[in-house]
């Protein structure tokens, strides 16, 4: 099957919501795409998350993962890592370049990409 990654801006609305979520259930439905990997990095990674933890109860053949940038140090507040996957790779990259070496290898994983920009220069 197929596996899909996803990179956008951090600040994202959340009404992006039903777009993605029609765009992933095309995806599935007709590309055959049964794997999704997300960082954790802002609010367009935590709406596709929100959006795959749906999804995977409609088709439950789907697996998606977080991936960690680095290992998580001790929790305080209980958050659940259930769907985060830290990469072997990843393990001696210096902090500096962590993000950057996530994002190459779920590209390097993936036949597909989905994106969410803004036009809002910063």
């Amino acid at each position: 099957m197929f596996a899909c990654t996803f990179f956008g801006h951090r600040d994202c609305p959340a009404s992006i919501r039903p777009k993605l979520r029609a765009a992933l259930t095309e995806l599935i439905e007709e590309q055959g795409v049964d794997r999704f990997y997300v960082g954790q990095q802002g609010n367009f990674d935590a709406v596709a998350r929100g959006v795959l933890r749906e999804l995977a109860e409609t088709y439950p053949h789907i697996r998606y993962s977080v991936v960690l940038e680095r290992l998580p140090g001790e929790r305080r507040d209980g958050g659940d890592l259930s769907d985060t996957i830290f990469p072997e790779e990843l393990e001696g990259a210096p902090p500096r370049w962590a993000i950057s070496r996530r994002n190459e290898w779920m590209l390097e994983r993936s036949d597909f990409v989905v994106t969410w920009i803004t036009d809002k220069v910063q």
